[in-house]
């Protein structure tokens, strides 16, 4: 599995047969999508820099609210399993900003859980539907989500073998966000170099979780 950072909450998740983008932005935000090509697409709540699924090319699947799904990918033997949990956008049951949805994807024999912009720590019986979990994308930047204490508290909890942190400052994006710094200071990490993608396989997973940070 190769996974890219587009950006925001964006990521193109390219599987043997099937990929997968995730949350993707208006140009306006900051960052550019540039042409992208997909068999699916989730979106986990309508705001404009999560779901522009008009810019990608392929006539993905859209996927945009809970649920189970079974999507055969680029391959007639291939199913991509998604799991769409309801939660909220903020700590006050959505009455702020509203819903969001949590996917947890089956691809490649990896379950890979992308947060989307989830505003509350998850409760245990959520975290029990989830089930174990080998790739977390978590949003730090805080303002309309978790922030980083927020964030590493529940990295903590659901302890997966890789997190990708996601919805943070950069030099790209205008929006008001805390940096990623705080959020690897919370986990106690320092000095991590971002990487342009992450190629992962059952096989190589680390056995401990493990922070990768990827250029967009």
């Amino acid at each position: 599995m190769e996974i890219k950072w587009l950006g925001q909450s964006c990521f193109r998740i390219k599987g043997k047969y099937t990929t997968i983008i995730t949350d993707p932005f208006s140009d306006d935000i900051g960052y550019s999508l540039g042409k992208q090509k997909a068999e699916i697409v989730t979106v986990s709540h309508q705001h404009s820099d999560h779901n522009n699924t008009d810019a990608i090319d392929g006539n993905p699947k859209k996927v945009t609210g809970p649920g189970e799904y079974e999507i055969i990918g680029g391959n007639d033997k291939d199913a991509v399993i998604i799991l769409g949990i309801a939660t909220f956008h903020d700590n006050a049951g959505g009455q702020k900003l509203g819903n969001n949805t949590v996917y947890l994807m089956e691809i490649d024999e990896l379950s890979v859980c992308h947060l989307g912009d989830l505003g509350h720590i998850l409760t245990d019986e959520q975290v029990e539907e989830l089930g174990h979990i080998d790739i977390l994308m978590v949003p730090v930047g805080g303002k309309t989500t978790l922030d980083a204490q927020a964030a590493a508290e529940l990295v903590r909890k659901l302890e997966p073998s890789v997190v990708i942190p996601m919805h943070y400052k950069t030099d790209a994006v205008s929006m008001e966000l805390d940096p990623v710094d705080r959020f690897l200071k919370e986990i106690g990490i320092n000095g991590i170099e971002p990487q342009p993608k992450l190629l992962l396989s059952k096989s190589n997973l680390p056995q401990n979780t493990q922070v990768f940070l990827l250029q967009y």
